[in-house]
């Protein structure tokens, strides 16, 4: 893909008039079009506007006028133009076209997963720009661009819409290509503006020749323009095929022909052109046609078996037939549709053969992969073991940034292997890897099931089993996942290190599924080997398993131990460890870090990890962090920044088509919403969470009957409330309360309680018991039993304990929950004012964390004991509207005034850049505003720009 100042149809050679300061003709509504959209995009808003039509209609003229037009109106324009090998390159012809000049860019992350990586690269980029004028995205031939490009084009319109920034992508309407087909239809849901270019109207057609030839067409070559369909294109080059026969002579202002024997078809009018031309002019355009639009005239002359300075005079007669233009260090096909007409003129045998040696010769040279894997691709095999390799090498270049890409461009290759190669299986088990690491899981796993009944090899089935069991564990399907592993354990004469990922892909799984006792009896062995490996990311993930285990057994203090030095051992390996979530030391750390005294230092941990993964590029990892730092906000009782994290999750895992962390996503968001008192929210995120489960109920399911029995409680069906807690929570055993953060535990059991489920309030009573059983049990726990002995048995010196070791765990919600249950107890005797004071600390705890529902029930019982209070606001001037924003986006605003980009604001305030996003869409949703002009004039005429900024 070519980066051009100027996009559109490049110009032609010396003394070529046809195109030449050609008008711009019957498109007088698209150019109308383009306008309003650039007045939009300069009053701050961003737009996007697609182009698309047949070859040859006018795509690139349009856009070279919109160039040109923007650029009047101060716009910045970046534009790109593809080519068709950029359908196999790995990186992004949009983010190389924005990188400095002086090289000065984010360098490329080394990551498997550099897709975050490289739409925050070019995010970060573009806002940049957008700060200091608009700016105009111009990608021509977006039917071949590289499929960075193409993810590029899919999401950032969207995060961007409040940059004023214009998207312009240009489509032939005729491509069958299922990644464009997406970019086209999350266009459409953005709300894209379409501009389909049709058939120029006759007249039009007359008016084109006359600019072409000085003078009007005569009727006799009007005729003849009707049978060019209304293409522009065409019909320059049916009139140019007059010129340069000597076949026009112009008199008295009109263009007559002498003869009328022209070519009927443009193939054959282009072959007709060619054979006007002197031999080596004709051979450098059928070499040129075989190596693409733009061409490198050494590589050419390698291929002719010639010298360089031997062609000059064939590529000055294409220079000046018009079909070549050389503006560039390449020369290129004045437009694609000639480079086509001589390809196609070429017998096949010719075309394949000649693809062919064009890949040995570019491989030879050095060139990118990518462009030899399209030659090979267009010979059509037999491939040999060169190409296979150069293939390969394409294959995983382009995973990084494009998985769904390379697994398709995989099966291509592989499809051109015979079948007992074992290149092909190597092939075909990494497209399902691929694959599996988007929302194509299913096909994925059905290329898992078609490869297997080819009947490998051990080592072959084995590496094809685990990675089928790596994307079941991934989709939350852990039963499946240990099928796959135990099917695989049993295969005779398995390597040593296959074995050992096996058995600790098997150990995970059975943590998964809440087995730690088959967890622990995996064991065996295993962790032993891990520490003698010379592997990093083995020994390191031989210790947080260790730690979960712990964990999941109650054995907190030495889980919390094994997952820091877990950590610290990764912090020292250059560039990460491959290990994937939620064996992710800082990841898990966090996890243990919950649910102990430390949970500040849960905080940290996680804005340092994920700060750290996006440095990275570590993209698929993004979607965990996010959920699990919601999971920690919530324990803090902090509901605003837990929601966001939540839905920076969401959007995190939706652009990069990652699905997994979504039902612990929507959980929080429902629990989160039942506090706030939006129950039919809540419900939503709870559908939601059950419909993206799928067979991860196991995984999920604490988190999901939490949800489920908040809600049946907040709608005052109680035996539905309590009846969700008992497939979770009636194991007196701690594996399961672990998975949910310490607080909510009470609340548990005065669910079951109040829906009279006596057996889980009992088990989680058990379950406590036997964690404070521990010498080293963190106060937190301490402080959880007491509150639930003090509800189990209507205790208030329980109660009072349970109060006072909360105090100190920075957990409001808990507190907040101890004191009303305490003032409960206490409203029931004679003396109600140390009822009130509990209730008077539990709705300002409430008020604190943002739990409205919370606050308007403790509110209702105060006034029962005579106690009239009026709600508490975070903010008593400004509109409601500005009311409503919390303290979180507050402190953006004096920031987003200064000029700062949401990157620069993410790095001011040591926060990751999707949660600035989500803080960003919801500022706008909630002043009911788009852009960050708007949000500008607002702050600057209310004059308060430091409120909430420190």
């Amino acid at each position: 893909m070519s980066s051009t100042d100027a996009p559109g149809d490049r110009p032609p050679g010396p003394g070529d008039r046809a195109v030449t300061g050609l008008r711009l003709r019957g498109r007088d509504r698209e150019i109308t079009a383009v306008r309003e959209a650039l007045e939009a995009v300069r009053g701050g808003r961003g737009a996007c506007v697609v182009v698309e039509g047949a070859p040859g209609v006018g795509k690139s003229r349009l856009l070279a006028e919109l160039a040109e037009l923007a650029r009047r109106f101060g716009f910045d324009v970046v534009s790109v133009r593809a080519d068709e090998f950029d359908q196999y390159a790995a990186g992004a012809a949009l983010q190389s076209a924005l990188q400095p000049s002086d090289g000065s860019g984010p360098a490329a992350a080394a990551a498997e997963d550099r897709r975050l990586w490289l739409l925050d690269s070019i995010t970060e980029a573009l806002e940049d720009r957008a700060q200091r004028a608009p700016v105009a995205v111009l990608v021509d031939d977006v039917q071949w661009a590289d499929p960075a490009t193409l993810l590029v084009l899919r999401t950032l319109p969207r995060r961007l819409a409040a940059s004023r920034i214009l998207w312009v992508p240009a489509v032939r309407s005729e491509t069958e290509r299922p990644t464009v087909a997406r970019v086209r239809e999350d266009l459409e849901r953005l709300g894209a503006r379409w501009l389909t270019l049709g058939p120029l109207p006759q007249q039009e057609l007359q008016h084109i020749a006359a600019d072409v030839l000085g003078a009007a067409p005569s009727p006799g070559l009007a005729r003849l323009l009707r049978g060019v369909g209304g293409n522009p294109f065409l019909a320059i080059e049916l009139v140019r095929a007059f010129v340069d026969a000597d076949a026009v002579k112009v008199r008295a202002g009109v263009s007559s022909l002498l003869h009328h024997d022209i070519p009927v078809a443009f193939r054959l009018s282009v072959a007709a052109r060619l054979d006007r031309l002197p031999e080596d002019a004709v051979r450098l355009l059928q070499i040129g046609s075989v190596l693409g639009r733009e061409f490198d005239l050494g590589t050419a002359a390698r291929l002719l078996g010639r010298q360089v300075g031997s062609l000059l005079s064939g590529v000055e007669a294409a220079l000046n037939a018009g079909l070549l233009s050389a503006d560039g260090p390449r020369l290129a096909f004045r437009h694609d549709l000639i480079r086509q007409a001589v390809h196609e003129n070429l017998p096949l045998a010719v075309r394949t053969a000649l693809h062919r040696e064009a890949a040995d010769t570019l491989r030879g040279t050095g060139a990118p992969s990518a462009e030899v894997a399209w030659h090979v691709v267009m010979s059509g095999g037999p491939v040999d073991d060169e190409a296979v390799t150069t293939l390969t090498t394409a294959v995983r270049e382009q995973s990084s940034t494009a998985p769904d890409a390379a697994a398709d461009f995989a099966q291509r290759i592989a499809g051109l292997l015979p079948p007992h190669d074992r290149r092909r299986i190597t092939l075909l088990t990494d497209a399902a890897e691929y694959l599996g690491r988007t929302r194509r899981v299913q096909e994925a796993l059905d290329l898992v099931d078609t490869t297997l009944s080819d009947g490998l090899e051990p080592q072959q089935e084995a590496r094809l089993r685990l990675v089928a069991a790596e994307i079941h564990q991934a989709a939350g399907d852990d039963a499946a996942a240990m099928t796959h592993l135990q099917h695989a354990l049993d295969l005779p004469s398995l390597r040593p290190d296959l074995r050992i990922r096996l058995l600790k892909t098997k150990a995970t799984g059975h943590v998964y599924l809440g087995d730690i006792a088959a967890a622990e009896q995996t064991d065996t062995g295993l962790v032993e080997a891990a520490y003698r490996s010379n592997e990093p990311a083995l020994v390191v993930s031989a210790m947080v398993f260790q730690s979960q285990t712990s964990f999941y057994c109650g054995r907190l203090a030495r889980a919390l131990q094994l997952a820091e030095e877990a950590t610290r051992r990764a912090g020292t390996e250059s560039a990460g460890l491959s290990l994937r979530p939620p064996r992710i030391p800082a990841l898990w750390l966090a996890t243990v870090l919950t649910a102990t005294d430390r949970l500040t230092d849960t905080e940290r941990v996680l804005r340092e990890g994920q700060r750290e993964a996006e440095a990275l590029g570590l993209g698929w990892s993004l979607p965990h962090w996010h959920a699990v730092r919601a999971c920690a906000l919530l324990e803090q009782g902090a509901l605003d920044d837990a929601a966001v994290e939540a839905e920076a999750s969401l959007t995190v895992a939706d652009e990069l088509e990652i699905t997994q962390l979504n039902p612990l996503a929507r959980s929080v968001l429902a629990l989160v919403e039942i506090r706030r008192g939006d129950l039919a929210k809540a419900r939503d995120h709870l559908r939601a969470a059950e419909a993206d489960s799928g067979r991860s109920l196991q995984r999920y399911g604490p988190w999901l009957s939490l949800a489920r029995a908040c809600l049946a409680d907040a709608e005052g069906r109680d035996a539905t409330a309590a009846a969700a807690l008992t497939g979770s929570f009636a194991d007196r055993g701690p594996t399961r309360l672990l998975a949910v953060p310490p607080s909510q535990w009470p609340g548990i059991v005065r669910m079951a309680l109040r829906g009279e489920e006596a057996s889980v309030a009992q088990a989680v009573s058990g379950a406590l018991r036997s964690l404070t059983a521990q010498d080293d049990s963190p106060r937190i726990i301490e402080a959880v039993r007491a509150h639930v002995d003090g509800l189990l048995h209507d205790d208030p010196r329980a109660l009072e304990s349970a109060i006072t070791g909360y105090r100190s765990a920075g957990r409001r919600l808990g507190l907040a929950a101890a004191c009303e249950d305490l003032g409960e107890l206490m409203a029931a005797s004679a003396d109600t004012t140390p009822a009130i004071q509990y209730f008077e600390e539990a709705v300002q705890l409430a008020s604190a964390s943002g739990a409205l529902r919370d606050q308007e029930r403790i509110r209702r019982r105060l006034r029962q004991l005579g106690v009239r209070s009026s709600a508490p606001r975070r903010h008593t001037t400004g509109s409601p509207e500005w009311r409503s924003l919390t303290e979180s986006e507050r402190k953006l605003i004096p920031l987003v005034v200064d000029g700062l980009t949401n990157r620069a604001i993410a790095d001011r305030l040591y926060v990751s850049v999707h949660t600035v996003n989500t803080h960003m869409k919801h500022i706008f949703a909630k002043l009911g505003i788009n852009t960050r002009v708007e949000l500008t004039r607002l702050a600057i005429e209310r004059g308060d720009l430091t409120d909430g900024a420190d």
